[in-house]
């Protein structure tokens, strides 16, 4: 079957010497892994590799078996053009981070429109804005909403327990210290047009290795992106 859709590029694997496997969140069938062959050779060649950095929003038309085999493009144009994300070194590092985060995060469950407009609405902005140090927290914590996780919402109490995503009103093993519970309701309310400043350093990198943790203990399998080293550096 022939689709028509927008894509959402979530990672890319390079095949032998000339080729590669993508695999893209859609609007029309959730997530779907294609095969691209010659993608690094050829001057009139469409599918160029650089078509499938982290993230990118593509337009693309592509033959669906649905048969969870890889599929295959018939047509692809970049449909966002960033114009700051592929300059800006703090961009590229986020990118680069959620795609991974995103990689383990994502199953095959069919399709997912909210989720998919949340990604694009959210990659806009990064792309639109100039202060975006909390981008990728408040990113990774609203993505919960639609992946089934989100936090439950009696945040009078003083503890946020991990595997039950709930406030409870005594620590266990699973949950964030009071100090810590503090700083994931503060994050909690935030939204991206917020001040950028509300967390140091220090604050937002105990906000990232609670949001990991918090995804490891809710996602079978969840394994850290190895990009994670490379985001702290960035942001340290």
């Amino acid at each position: 079957m022939l689709v028509k859709t927008k894509a959402i590029v979530i990672s890319s694997l390079k095949y032998q010497e000339k080729s590669l496997i993508v695999k893209c969140l859609t609007v029309s069938d959730g997530l779907k892994s294609y095969f691209i062959a010659n993608a690094f050779t050829g001057k009139k060649n469409q599918q160029k590799s650089s078509f499938f950095q982290p993230l990118t929003i593509l337009g693309i038309e592509a033959y669906h078996k649905n048969k969870g085999t890889l599929e295959r493009f018939k047509e692809i144009q970049i449909e966002t053009p960033y114009q700051t994300i592929h300059q800006d070194i703090y961009k590229t590092t986020i990118t680069l981070f959620l795609s991974d985060m995103l990689h383990h995060a994502l199953k095959e469950d069919g399709k997912n429109e909210t989720l998919f407009t949340f990604l694009e609405t959210a990659l806009t902005w990064l792309d639109s804005h100039d202060e975006v140090s909390n981008f990728h927290l408040i990113t990774l914590l609203q993505l919960t909403r639609y992946l089934g996780f989100y936090p439950q919402s009696d945040v009078d109490l003083p503890f946020f327990e991990m595997t039950e995503g709930i406030f409870v009103p005594f620590q266990s093993l699973t949950c964030l210290s009071e100090e810590e519970t503090k700083l994931f309701k503060t994050l909690l309310q935030l939204r991206f047009s917020d001040d950028q400043k509300v967390f140091s350093g220090s604050q937002r990198q105990k906000l990232l290795k609670m949001i990991v943790d918090y995804y490891s203990f809710n996602i079978e399998g969840f394994r850290k992106p190895k990009s994670l080293e490379v985001l702290k550096e960035v942001f340290g």
